[in-house]
């Protein structure tokens, strides 16, 4: 689990590919202090094993399911990545639950500034990420936890204060850039719980829908 917190940039040293598989070797310095062979580390937003360790920058395994949902394919040696640790016990939440499991890309549509701040307008890749997008709700941008400014049918906006956009590669972001995109987990498993009880699969659908239904969340206020 993340917090979608980015503790420092790293740098794409090498990539070495095969088919729909990869192997990258990235640059760190802030993260390598306690990483251990076999630690989970997020880096853009894609929850990954540090496979090998060495003098400032470790190595990780992409598999195919990651290649094709994420927009880590896209990376070339000296791209800059977002790199996170798992979360620690007893360490402060200061952003989401970040799980490092990719819903899906976006592209920028547009990037604006607004006085001390930027405004990234994103248009994600599937129309049913939108579900999840809402107004002053978490979402994970690249790995960075953002709270959600407005959203769209076809796009939403997230809004970034200039320490955000230094210490990350969003102050690298041009229009035109793909993104991963990773929704609030509490929404999709709200949801989730919602279509598996109305799918009517006996025991299961039964237990579930007698306790989370639609006219359950309508009668308490919620919808």
């Amino acid at each position: 689990m993340f917090t979608g917190l980015i503790e420092e940039v790293g740098v794409l040293r090498g990539i070495s590919t095969g088919g729909e598989m990869m192997v990258l070797n990235i640059g760190a310095s802030v993260i390598m202090d306690d990483l251990k062979i076999g630690d989970s580390i997020a880096v853009n937003g894609v929850c990954l094993t540090a496979t090998t360790l060495g003098d400032h920058y470790f190595t990780a395994d992409v598999m195919p399911q990651t290649f094709r949902n994420s927009n880590l394919k896209e990376l070339r040696i000296g791209s800059k990545v977002n790199l996170e640790r798992a979360m620690a016990a007893g360490g402060r939440f200061g952003g989401h639950i970040v799980q490092g499991h990719v819903d899906g890309t976006g592209t920028f549509k547009s990037i604006k500034r607004d006085q001390n701040a930027v405004v990234f307008e994103i248009a994600a890749d599937r129309k049913s990420l939108y579900k999840y997008i809402i107004p002053k709700g978490s979402i994970t941008i690249d790995g960075i936890s953002l709270t959600v400014v407005t959203t769209g049918t076809s796009s939403f906006t997230v809004s970034v204060i200039p320490h955000t956009l230094g210490e990350t590669v969003l102050g690298h972001k041009r229009a035109g850039d793909s993104v991963n995109i990773e929704c609030d987990v509490l929404g999709k498993y709200v949801d989730h719980l919602l279509r598996y009880g109305s799918a009517g699969r006996e025991e299961e659908a039964e237990d579930i829908s007698s306790g989370i239904s639609h006219d359950f969340l309508a009668a308490n206020g919620f919808i």
